[in-house]
């Protein structure tokens, strides 16, 4: 029985002490960040207010909102910019216990799935808030002005860039799916039409109900869906056998 729970507390620990480097590393990017906070928010409004009449801003309901609003975006700010490092830890944890092929696909795999995220993310702030926003401001009724509160707009924005980052996730999806030998290739590609339903589907279900936003979404989750069934043809699951043999060669 000690000899099962050495291991297993030695693992705890380990996990606890890679936890702490990560959180370190996301407080000390929100350290270095702090100060910029207010900057930081207006980078992330200028889609809107770029969109607004003359004269148009945005307001703030409630007290603390000016303060707590910039502090929060900072916050999320500080663990995106430290998700690499995250998943470093991540991966520092779990590969010591894989076999060498799967080190040589999940190690891209993880890696690029953080690129994929920020490639959503930049997709949602410099092509969908540009189009979204140029069509709410233009659809609001005659005599009705615009004054959208700081924190709704963080909370609304952060919605689409977790559903862009998501989205843009597609192609590590697909090539795990055929990896571990759910479908083949071929199998997936015939669900096309499936497929492009579906992402349409969940274009109108993760962004706000106009049909420009919905489209933005749908399109890109389609073609990334074709760009994972590319590259899945590169990592088709081999036999238990033919793996234990690679493994022992290399």
């Amino acid at each position: 029985m000690n000899q099962i729970q050495q291991p297993l507390i030695s693992h705890l620990v380990e996990l606890r002490g890679r936890i702490l480097r990560a959180f370190a590393a996301i407080l000390l990017v929100f350290v270095a960040l702090v100060y910029f906070a207010n900057d930081i928010y207006s980078i992330l409004a200028e889609p809107l207010l770029s969109q607004l009449p003359e004269g148009g801003t945005m307001i703030a309901t409630g007290v603390a909102t000016p303060f707590l609003t910039p502090m929060k975006l900072t916050l999320i700010v500080s663990f995106f910019l430290a998700i690499p490092y995250v998943l470093y830890q991540v991966w520092a944890f779990v590969a010591p216990g894989l076999y060498k092929h799967e080190k040589r696909l999940i190690a891209p795999l993880v890696f690029s799935s953080a690129l994929l995220f920020y490639a959503g993310a930049a997709f949602a702030y410099y092509v969908v808030f540009p189009l979204a926003f140029g069509f709410f401001t233009k659809m609001a009724p005659e005599g009705v002005t615009i004054a959208t509160d700081i924190a709704s707009y963080l909370d609304f924005v952060l919605g689409l860039f977790i559903a862009f980052g998501i989205a843009f996730e597609i192609p590590i999806a697909t090539i795990l799916i055929c990896w571990t030998g759910m479908m083949t290739p071929k199998e997936l590609a015939s669900k096309r039409p499936y497929v492009i339903v579906i992402v349409f589907v969940v274009g109108m279900l993760l962004t706000p109900p106009d049909v420009i936003s919905q489209t933005l979404l749908a399109i890109p989750m389609w073609m990334l869906f074709e760009v994972g069934v590319f590259f899945a043809r590169f990592y088709v699951r081999k036999d238990a056998d033919a793996e234990e043999e690679q493994d022992s060669v290399s």
